[in-house]
């Protein structure tokens, strides 16, 4: 007989933890992508326009973030790519483990694996070297195939010319 309130007992506690949603996977299921971005201190246009959602865990800060597709883009003389899904770890002012985002410097693609916010400025490391940049230059999210150069989709400073890089798959 002793064995029946140890065994009721686990039943009735594994029911219990199935049956509650924790609460930082409640509060993160309300929150779009740029949003978590915000509450870890970091500026929205780390992520271009159109992300189609997220994965987070809120225990480790291990991410996924889900766009339609490539995204590439010129912002001053630096050319971005987002590969369609985009992982790391997120944790107050620091991105790190990132995978899914290049920049090209000259004529190398080289990962960007991490990204701090240090005050006003963010440090974007590709691991050999890294370049800061103030955060108000990411107040806006970038839209794929023109930055912040577009006009109904189209890159103005292309003369016009929609971006031959941009994939919609």
């Amino acid at each position: 007989m002793a064995k029946f309130p140890y065994i009721f007992t686990l039943f009735f506690l594994l029911t219990i933890s199935f049956s509650i949603p924790s609460s930082a996977s409640s509060l993160n299921a309300n929150l779009t992508a740029y949003e978590v971005l915000e509450s870890y201190d970091f500026p929205v246009g780390l992520l271009p326009k159109g992300v189609l959602g997220y994965d987070l865990d809120s225990s480790t800060g291990k991410f996924s973030v889900y766009l339609n597709g490539t995204c590439t883009f010129s912002l001053e003389s630096y050319e971005l790519k987002y590969k369609s899904t985009i992982t790391g770890v997120i944790s107050k002012d620091k991105l790190s483990s990132l995978s899914g985002i290049k920049v090209k410097v000259l004529i190398l693609w080289l990962n960007i694996v991490k990204v701090t916010r240090d005050g006003d400025e963010l440090d974007f490391s590709v691991g050999i070297a890294s370049a800061d940049f103030p955060v108000s230059n990411f107040a806006e999210s970038p839209t794929c195939g023109c930055g912040f150069d577009c006009v109904n989709g189209i890159d103005v400073a292309k003369n016009g010319k929609s971006n031959r890089f941009v994939s919609s798959a």
